[in-house]
C-alpha cells in the first residue's frame, strides 16, 4: 500500500514557533515522499468552549497557515475536519466497540481534566477515539505524532485491530508513527519545563507566528536561560531545560545538531547567542507570515483550496466508512 500520512492542527488560535519546528515544518517534507493529508481539526477544538465567531477565523487562519509554510495544495490534500461527515460517524462505530478501560488509561484527558472530571464534557473523554477516527477513515499508513500524542496513536492501533477482529481482517490499516526530525518538542521562552502552548497566559512564553521581527527579538532577549555560562556539550544541559530549549530551537531553524550549537557558542555568554536566535528566528519565520498576509488578502482562494480539499477527503473516507458499516451490519443503500 501506498505511504499515506493524516496530521492536523486545531484551529484554537494563533500557531506559534512550537506548531511550525514541532509539526508544520516536518509537513512540508512529508508531502514529497507520501500522499498526505492535512487537516484543520474544528471538532477537536470543541472539547473545549469556543466563540463562535472567532473559531470561525481561526479555522482559515490555520488552513491559511499550512499552505504559508508550504504546504502545497497541488500535493496535499488540505481541509476542514467538521467539512467531512465521516470523521464523527466513525467515531461513533468505533465508541462502540471500544473498551471504557482503554479510555480510562489516558493520562491527556486526566491531565487537562485534573480533579474535576466529573465535571468535563464527553467530548474530551472521548477525544481519543474521534482522533482514531480521524486516521482510520482515510487508511493512513503513518502519522507524524508528538510525545504527548503517542498514547492516542496507539489507541488508534489497538481499535484498528479490535475492528479487523471482530469484523473483517484487513477492514483497517493499523497505523505507524512518523519519526520526527529536530524541534519536536518546543517549550515555553519563559520555564523551560513547560510546553510551548496558545493557551499560556503569556504572551511572551510563544513565538507567534505572525509576530513581527522587532517582537521576535524583545522574545527572544527576555526568553529565560541561567547564570552559568553557554555549555560546551549538549549532554551537559540535562539539569537546564531553559538552556537546553534555546540550543534544541536554534538547531532546528538551521538543521544542525544541538551539539554542533555548543561546539559553536560553548563558554559564551547567552546575549550573542539570543542574538543569533532572534535573526535565525525572523529569517524562517519573515517570508511565512508575509505569505500568510498575502493569503489573507484573497480569502476566497482558501476557501476553494477548502472546498476542493473536502471534497477529496469525502472520497476518500466515504470508501472506508462504507466498508466498515457492511463489516458491521449496517446498510450504505438499498437496491
Amino acid at each position: 500500500m501506498k505511504k499515506r500520512i493524516l496530521s492536523g492542527i486545531q484551529p484554537t488560535g494563533n500557531l506559534h514557533l512550537g506548531n511550525y519546528l514541532g509539526a508544520l515544518k516536518n509537513w512540508v517534507h512529508m508531502q514529497n515522499d507520501a500522499e498526505a493529508l492535512f487537516c484543520v481539526v474544528d471538532l477537536h477544538a470543541l472539547t473545549v468552549p469556543q466563540n463562535p465567531e472567532k473559531l470561525k477565523q481561526h479555522i482559515i487562519d490555520t488552513a491559511m497557515m499550512y499552505v504559508a509554510v508550504g504546504i502545497d495544495p497541488e500535493k496535499s490534500t488540505i481541509f476542514v475536519q467538521s467539512m467531512v461527515p465521516a470523521h464523527a460517524e466513525l467515531s461513533w462505530l468505533l465508541s462502540c466497540q471500544a473498551p471504557l478501560g482503554w479510555l480510562n488509561r489516558m493520562t491527556q484527558f486526566k491531565d487537562k481534566a485534573g480533579a474535576q472530571q466529573d465535571k468535563q464534557r464527553l467530548g474530551l473523554y472521548a477525544y481519543p477515539v474521534l482522533m482514531a477516527a480521524d486516521i482510520l477513515t482515510y487508511q493512513a499508513t503513518h502519522v507524524p505524532v508528538g510525545e504527548d500524542q503517542k498514547q492516542h496513536l496507539e489507541l488508534a492501533r489497538d481499535l484498528a485491530q479490535l475492528m479487523n477482529r471482530a469484523f473483517k481482517d484487513g477492514l483497517l490499516t493499523v497505523p505507524e508513527p512518523q519519526i520526527m526530525g529536530a524541534g519536536t518538542r518546543v517549550m515555553s521562552l519563559k520555564d523551560g519545563t513547560n510546553k510551548m502552548s496558545k493557551s499560556d497566559p503569556s504572551d511572551n512564553a510563544r513565538i507567534n507566528m505572525l509576530d513581527d521581527d522587532d517582537v521576535i527579538a524583545r522574545k527572544i532577549k527576555k526568553a529565560t536561560t541561567d547564570t552559568d555560562p553557554f555549555p560546551d556539550t549538549f549532554s551537559a544541559c540535562g539539569k537546564r531545560p531553559h538552556v537546553e530549549n534555546l540550543i534544541s530551537i536554534f538547531a532546528a531553524l538551521k538543521d544542525i545538531s544541538p551539539q554542533k550549537v555548543c561546539d559553536t557558542y560553548g563558554g559564551a555568554n547567552f546575549s550573542g547567542f539570543k542574538d543569533d536566535l532572534a535573526d535565525a528566528t525572523i529569517q524562517a519565520i519573515g517570508p511565512i507570515r508575509d505569505r500568510f498576509k498575502d493569503l489573507k488578502a484573497s480569502p476566497k482562494k482558501m476557501k476553494d483550496i477548502l472546498n476542493l480539499g473536502a471534497e477529496k477527503a469525502n472520497k476518500l473516507s466515504q470508501e472506508t466508512l462504507s466498508d466498515v458499516k457492511r463489516a458491521m451490519g449496517l446498510p450504505v443503500t438499498y437496491r
